[in-house]
């Protein structure tokens, strides 16, 4: 086995003191890495982030989307032979070695094809990530939020958020703010579908690598991630997180979708 591990951070005008915390957090390791950063800036103003041998820098200012960008260095990745791959957001950071019990649990189970730690906000809360496949209803219900009655049963389910703390379980939908990934799986599923140029990208990977192996949530360790629900608060965000919305369920159906309920009761059954 090539003992070289992989991540990624794709960048685009990032604030230089969170963009190197993501960075340093990365390479505090005693392992073989190796990170590449993909820069979709017009300008490449963060060439200069930081100079060190394990770190590669890729300007791409055509800008062809998150999930395309994290494909230039998984495809780099492929190519080195390299087994294991991390796709990590620049607003995430961690303080001790996360990244050795999360390979050490893959390299246990070889049907895991992606893993995700747990997720903190800043503050220590938890950021509740891991879902089961969304219908357009459930998407709509996040949103919205109301009645509240309704809303807190049904995002308890959808969410997860009922499952044991330190629970590890297979997750029908992974967050790709911080994903491991197996390379293996993913030679075999797919990498990124560049046709989602932003959001809906990690849960249709998720999708596919979960119908053929296992898409699992770690607890045991944690990564802080400076969240912003940007498609919230930016009306072009949202279109676009609309117009991924609309790709993904012509992708695997709307309305009618046998799988997902397959899927999703599968996931809920774990909990029982």
């Amino acid at each position: 086995m090539n003992d070289l591990f992989t991540a990624s951070i794709v960048l685009y005008n990032n604030d230089r003191d969170i963009l190197l915390k993501a960075i340093n957090s990365f390479l505090n390791t005693q392992l073989n890495v190796l990170l590449f950063l993909v820069d979709n800036s017009i300008k490449d103003d963060l060439r200069d982030i930081i100079y060190h041998d394990k770190v590669v820098y890729i300007h791409n200012p055509n800008n062809p989307g998150f999930g395309a960008s994290h494909n230039i260095a998984i495809r780099q990745s492929i190519d080195k032979v390299v087994d294991y791959h991390i796709i990590v957001n620049p607003d995430i950071y961690f303080n001790e070695d996360i990244i050795t019990p999360m390979l050490d649990f893959m390299l246990q189970n070889h049907k895991v094809g992606m893993m995700m730690p747990q997720i903190l906000n800043e503050d220590g809360s938890l950021q509740n990530l891991p879902k089961l496949l969304p219908s357009p209803f459930s998407i709509f219900m996040r949103k919205l939020k109301i009645p509240s009655y309704y809303y807190n049963k049904f995002i308890s389910q959808y969410e997860l958020r009922d499952a044991p703390k330190d629970l590890i379980y297979n997750a029908p939908v992974l967050s790709g703010c911080f994903t491991l990934l197996n390379l293996i799986a993913i030679k075999d599923v797919g990498m990124y579908d560049d046709s989602f140029f932003m959001y809906f990208e990690d849960w249709d990977l998720s999708r596919r690598v979960h119908k053929k192996y296992k898409t699992i949530y770690y607890p045991l360790v944690s990564v802080y991630h400076s969240y912003e629900s940007g498609a919230n608060k930016n009306i072009k965000l949202f279109k676009i997180f609309l117009k991924s919305a609309i790709t993904y369920f012509n992708k695997w159906g709307w309305f009618f979708d046998k799988e997902r309920k397959l899927i999703n009761t599968k996931a809920l059954f774990q909990f029982k």
